[in-house]
């Protein structure tokens, strides 16, 4: 059994909300359960309709595959959700460019196998705080080749180009981590509309507080706004229940 909780917030400065977010705490065809963060880019609504109706069909594909491993199953719905986004741009002019980031991830008997495309987050938060997914940015690249510090990359002008999204190329490249989790974790999922503006140590002191899964998500989205909430915000909350020996119901 899982407790969740998501939220997606248009922050203080855009004008449309280009996040979007799923879960589903049971079962979508072979997977237990399902939880998903999409972050659009593009013109006009294009951001929009990318992070939702890649969710739509990642949804639609886990639901009718015949494959019983979890990252098997996850690729090959991220893959097709690629060739419908690039396959209706170029249907249509207006939604021409667009793509999304995709993180996605899904939880049995304690581990949780995670996709990732672009530089949407997954965490693991409990005394201390741990970022699961790599962010696919040419800032991370540099921060990786040794060319900028952690510090430097915060707040670097180029930290917003991301060099892998659903939608960009003819095919996708998707990073996939397993994670052993332990009693007292939680899991984040979010867009960088709240990576962007909350220091790790931050989300981690409001998840390591007191109140429901809904207080903390809300909470987090209150301080992304209050230091100036730049960019939507999404999150995704997922708290494992843990029985006497130790195992996730």
């Amino acid at each position: 059994m899982l407790k969740t909780f998501s939220i997606t917030d248009i922050g203080r400065k855009r004008k449309l909300n280009q996040d979007y977010v799923f879960t589903s705490e049971r079962a979508i065809g072979n997977l237990p359960n399902l939880f998903i963060v999409a972050d659009g880019m593009g013109g006009h609504k294009a951001g929009e309709y990318a992070s939702k109706y890649t969710v739509e069909t990642i949804c639609n594909c886990v639901e009718r595959s015949p494959e019983k491993d979890p990252i098997l199953i996850l690729e090959k719905a991220i893959e097709m959700a690629n060739t419908h986004i690039r396959r209706r741009a170029s249907e249509d002019v207006s939604l021409e460019g667009m793509g999304t980031t995709v993180v996605a991830a899904t939880c049995l008997e304690g581990q949780l196998q995670v996709a990732n495309v672009g530089d949407s987050r997954l965490y693991v938060v409990n005394e201390g705080i741990r970022q699961i997914t790599r962010d696919h940015s040419l800032v991370e690249e540099m921060v990786r080749m040794g060319g900028i510090d952690r510090e430097a990359a915060r707040n670097h002008p180029d930290k917003n180009i991301i060099t892998r999204a659903v939608g960009a190329n003819d095919t996708v490249e998707v990073d996939f981590f397993t994670v052993e989790l332990a009693e007292g974790d939680i899991v984040l999922l979010c867009s960088d509309g709240l990576t962007n503006m909350l220091e790790d140590e931050e989300i981690r002191e409001i998840l390591g507080g007191c109140g429901e899964l809904s207080d903390k998500a809300r909470r987090l989205i209150e301080n992304a706004n209050a230091h100036g909430g730049k960019d939507n915000i999404a999150v995704v909350l997922i708290e494992p229940q843990y029985l006497k020996d130790g195992l996730v119901s």
